[in-house]
Order: structure tokens, then C-alpha cells, then sequence
């Protein structure tokens, strides 16, 4: 039997641990959402550096990592600061917004989704972030949906998100 997908969940401004996508995350895979404190950006990018390193060094790393608005751009500047270089979903990411403004690092493979009607994170962030990087490593899904992405969690379509980037980032075809 094989074991599931480890999922580490970097939350966004307004959500917790125990906001809706965390609890889906946590039904669906083994999953990790650690606290952090949001009004801290560079204090909440070394939170989820050490909660990463720790889980990598117990044996228990994540497979996916997903940041979500706020948890985006912390997963951009992990990604950019070469503390992370496993694939990474970005959930109407917000680096811009926050002034991350590091583009994606070659060689890593991340899916961005972001919901057209985003009256939060416009939605160009999104289509500009998904132009850096690797050629074919990145790519950009636009939804019908508003920042919140309720749709994904309400359908079910998030956990076959992650686990379509998990298997495309593990192809060894």
C-alpha cells in the first residue's frame, strides 16, 4: 500500500489552520498547516522554512507544497531563496502584492490557479508569476471562482490539483 501524499499548507492572511482549505488538506492527505503569524512576513517565511526543514529532517517531508494568497507568496520566497525546490501549488498567489517580487526559480515545478473573477490578488499577478520560471514546469489554470477558490474545495477538484502537480513533477517517463 503506498502511503499518502504529504502536504504541507501555508494558509493565507484570513484563514488558520483550521480554515476550510487546512481541514480539506487534512481529509484528503497527510497534511500540515503550521500557525503562523500573518502580520509578520519574514517572521512567517522563516516559520514555514523551519516547520519544512524539521519534517525533511524527521523523514516526513513534504511532497507538495501549497501556499494560498498570503501562503503563496511565502511559498514564492521559499521557492526563491532555495529553502524548498519541490513542486509547489500557488492558490491566488499574492507575492506581488506583498512585494515578492522573485520569479520563479529554474528547474521548479509549480501550477498556479487563480479565479477570474479575484477582486482581492488581480489576476495578472498570476499570469506574469506563471512566465518566470521553466518553460513547461509552470503553468497557469484561470477559474471561474473568486479568490477564495471555494469551488475547488467544494468539488474536490483541489486534492486532484495537487495530486496532477505531484505526478507530473514525479514523470520519470
Amino acid at each position: 500500500m503506498t502511503r499518502p501524499l504529504r502536504v504541507h499548507f501555508i494558509h493565507g492572511l484570513e484563514s488558520s489552520p483550521q480554515g476550510e482549505k487546512a481541514r480539506f488538506f487534512a481529509a484528503h492527505f497527510d497534511a500540515v498547516t503550521p500557525s503562523m503569524d500573518t502580520r509578520d512576513l519574514e517572521g512567517a517565511i522563516r516559520t514555514q522554512a523551519l516547520a519544512i526543514r524539521n519534517a525533511v529532517e524527521e523523514g516526513r517531508g513534504p511532497d507538495v507544497l501549497v501556499g494560498s494568497s498570503f501562503g503563496g507568496a511565502i511559498a514564492v520566497a521559499l521557492l526563491a531563496r532555495g529553502l524548498w525546490r519541490g513542486p509547489t501549488l500557488l492558490l491566488a498567489q499574492a507575492a506581488q502584492k506583498l512585494g515578492v517580487l522573485d520569479p520563479l526559480p529554474a528547474g521548479a515545478h509549480v501550477a498556479l490557479v487563480h479565479g477570474v473573477h479575484d477582486d482581492v490578488v488581480p489576476l495578472e499577478d498570476s499570469r506574469a508569476r506563471s512566465r518566470t520560471g521553466t518553460p513547461g514546469l509552470v503553468t497557469l489554470e484561470e477559474v471561474d471562482d473568486d479568490h477564495r477558490l471555494s469551488s475547488l474545495v467544494a468539488s474536490g477538484r483541489l486534492a486532484d490539483l495537487v495530486r496532477a502537480l505531484h505526478e507530473r513533477a514525479n514523470d520519470r517517463g
